[in-house]
């Protein structure tokens, strides 16, 4: 019990939503101590200040960006930035000896042409983003455990593929049937004000939004793809629904086997998920 040590934790974007709940998981955790927590714009003010129900559980300030700093002080760093932000910060803290853990897109795809298309962003870490591995433990654990450098997967994407993943990995389904339909709580949009996510203009009403154009439809194809052995495109139509959080992921599919009843099915998906969860 005398050498126990927790692991040093950082998080760069701990004022945004994603930043504030992984706090809030972290500071479950029995082997970490968040020791870092960072934003440029909320730099000099206490995150007991911007979220007050986390004032009695975190007596940190808030602190600029800084590689060097964050690096010296903490073995794990998360980066729960905007899209665009963390290939830059990563390649940095990994030459400093850091594990990276992006909850951006920046390192969800092994095609960065695939996120230049999409992302609207030239990239020149090619060689880094070569190392990275999707962060979805049911898939991936042993490969998590192993690299400095974790593509923490999309909100969406983790709903959908872990519907979807037993079906593919057992063939049960013909994969390119594959529709998923997909609802999310107003905190999925982000801290930032935006209109359509103010209580007046999202309450009382479910709608589809950016139909066929998602950005989280090719990381949920590239995985359906790799699971499925050949290229697959799915159908994914996500809805904003009026609530603070949370998702639901309908998928739907046609089965190889018309023979297959639904008991079957559920009895070798639930086998199944117990040994892909271990």
């Amino acid at each position: 019990m005398g050498n126990f040590r927790r692991v040093p934790v950082g998080i760069v974007g701990a004022s945004g939503y994603g930043g504030v709940q992984l706090i809030r998981l972290l500071m479950d955790h029995p082997d970490v101590e968040v020791v870092y927590v960072g934003g440029d714009s909320t730099a000099g003010k206490a995150f007991g200040d911007i979220y007050p129900h986390m004032a009695h559980a975190v007596n940190l300030m808030m602190e600029a960006v800084d590689v060097d700093a964050i690096a010296h002080r903490c073995e794990v760093v998360f980066l729960s930035v905007p899209n665009g932000l963390a290939c830059q910060l990563a390649p940095k803290l990994l030459a400093k000896g850091c594990k990276v853990l992006d909850l951006s897109a920046d390192y969800r795809f092994r095609n960065l042409t695939t996120y230049t298309n999409w992302y609207g962003k030239e990239r020149n870490d090619a060689q880094t983003a070569t190392t990275a591995v999707y962060g979805l433990p049911e898939l991936y654990r042993d490969r998590i455990a192993e690299s400095q450098l974790i593509g923490c997967p999309g909100c969406y994407p983790t709903a959908s593929l872990l519907a979807l993943s037993p079906l593919l990995k057992q063939g049960l389904i013909v994969p390119e049937t594959a529709i998923i339909d997909a609802k999310s709580g107003t905190s999925g949009g982000g801290r930032d004000a935006k209109i359509g996510m103010l209580l007046a203009e999202a309450d009382n009403t479910l709608a589809a939004y950016n139909v066929a154009r998602h950005r989280h439809t090719p990381e949920i194809e590239q995985i359906c793809s790799e699971l499925a052995g050949h290229e697959v495109t799915v159908q994914f139509t996500p809805h904003l629904i009026p609530m603070v959080r949370g998702i639901l992921a309908t998928v739907y599919a046609t089965l190889r086997d018309p023979g297959l009843v639904r008991d079957d099915l559920i009895t070798i998906i639930g086998l199944f998920s117990v040994i892909l969860l271990g």
